[in-house]
């Protein structure tokens, strides 16, 4: 079982070798980058290389832990015992699975994702340590232990937005995906965009990797929105000379696609104004 690039994932080599530890270890692997990097798309990619399926726990600020395991539906059977209803003698029928639940319980091999983990609350992942090490759970309200049947392939993103406890680092094997060289940017576009004019991209790359380094840039443009800017390009059918760089139009064209917020759009601006009045 071993996972490399796929026809629509250009995964860097160090990429493929975490992945492949992680799944030897029998460990969560722990994926952090920037926003747009491709770590969630990462996950989707191993199911598909490893034929497997994907079951995703997409976490948000309010979910806790326990929501992953399962929850006991107390008002509905408090509900349905006043109105006489039979299937409040079993407790079962109140118990709603979680994802880990449905992952421990898969009669084949899955892959779950937990995505963007550091969007909890800081005990998220704390309270999942026991279960994700031992890969079982109790459950109080039957009296049943739910085990894993095949030790699923964890994987757990984070856009690194506060400190993940060290008891939950120490049980996963953690990458950390750079973004892309040149080199490696152009192999997923062509991915993406295969046939893309030679010039066109150069253009575009020369251009996209100047608004990256520009300082005081808030928040720097990603994979996905390169990608999503050459497609717009490719829509509008611009070449070459019309990305080329100029004083008076410092702002990319299309700069939707690669800005996304007032003050970074504000300093090329700025830097357009202050160009115009130093001639």
């Amino acid at each position: 079982m071993q996972f490399s690039s796929t026809d629509t994932y250009v995964a860097t080599e160090d990429l493929s070798v975490a992945v492949n530890a992680a799944i030897l270890l029998e460990r969560p692997l722990l994926v952090k980058g920037e926003p747009g990097t491709g770590k969630t798309e990462l996950a989707k990619q191993v199911a598909q290389s490893l034929n497997l399926r994907l079951i995703e726990w997409n976490v948000k600020s309010t979910t806790r832990a326990q929501q992953g395991l399962y929850e006991y539906d107390a008002v509905s059977r408090l509900r349905d015992s006043q109105l006489g209803d039979a299937r409040v003698q079993d407790v079962g029928n109140y118990i709603r699975k979680g994802k880990l639940w449905e992952a421990f319980t898969a009669d084949d091999r899955v892959v779950l994702l937990i995505d963007e983990v550091d969007k909890a609350d800081i005990e998220f992942p704390n309270d999942l340590l026991q279960e994700l090490d031992k890969m079982e759970f109790h459950v109080y309200e039957t009296g049943e232990t739910v085990q894993a049947k095949q030790r699923p392939v964890v994987i757990i993103t984070s856009n690194n937005e506060k400190e993940l406890p060290d008891a939950f680092l120490r049980r996963c094997f953690f990458h950390y995906i750079k973004f892309p060289d040149e080199a490696t940017l152009r192999a997923i576009i062509d991915v993406h965009h295969p046939g893309i004019k030679s010039d066109l991209l150069t253009a575009a790359l020369t251009r996209f990797f100047e608004i990256r380094d520009t300082p005081g840039l808030k928040k720097k443009p990603s994979t996905s929105e390169v990608l999503d800017w050459l497609k717009l390009l490719l829509a509008e059918d611009l070449d070459a000379e019309d990305l080329r760089r100029d004083g008076a139009n410092a702002l990319p064209k299309l700069h939707g696609a690669l800005l996304k917020n007032e003050q970074d759009v504000h300093l090329f601006e700025r830097l357009a104004f202050m160009a115009r009045s130093g001639r």
